[in-house]
């Protein structure tokens, strides 16, 4: 059974709980991975080839090809392993973040130096703010693609944990993981 999770609600935030670790270990391992730099070269020179060394899931994998980080995050990929995966492509950790927003860099810093993004309309997912994911670009693009529309807040739980149906082999909305 699965623990009463409050937070699913809060929009683009994922909170990297016990479940999400467990999800995403064999992409966390692979990211950390990248800290050798024979590794690194590996990886540059055939990322599918190296990427099939890891058992993870076909998901995973095809988010990192991508550099879909939203995603990353969403089929439990920690933020600082996937910055390993930023630091192999020479980016900094403050592009990666823009990237994840749909912002350039100057724009991310200038948004953040502002303080940051504003709590209205972003308090909880369905209100209409800029954290919504229906205001990303991959967040947008992932709702099309999945067919799902955040209506019930099982559908959003589900969305949140990375659980869209027809997208992952053998994952559950049940509570119970993969």
């Amino acid at each position: 059974m699965s623990l009463d999770k409050p937070y699913l609600d809060v929009p683009g935030t994922t909170i990297f709980d016990a479940e999400q670790s467990r999800k995403g270990y064999h992409l966390n391992q692979f990211c950390m991975s990248l800290m050798k730099a024979a590794n690194r070269d590996r990886f540059k020179s055939d990322e599918r080839a190296y990427l099939d060394e890891w058992p993870m899931s076909e998901a995973q994998k095809q988010a990192v090809l991508a550099r879909d980080l939203n995603r990353c995050i969403a089929l439990g990929g920690n933020i600082y392993f996937l910055a390993k995966i930023g630091a192999t492509d020479g980016k900094s950790f403050q592009q990666m973040a823009g990237s994840m927003t749909g912002m350039s860099e100057e724009e991310y810093r200038a948004m953040m130096l502002a303080g940051g993004r504003s709590v209205e309309g972003n308090r909880v997912v369905g209100e209409d703010g800029d954290a919504q994911a229906h205001r990303q670009p991959q967040g947008q693009a992932q709702q099309c693609k999945d067919g799902v529309i955040a209506g019930s807040k099982a559908t959003r739980q589900s969305m949140h944990a990375g659980q869209t149906p027809g997208l992952l082999h053998g994952a559950r909305n049940d509570g119970q993981g993969e």
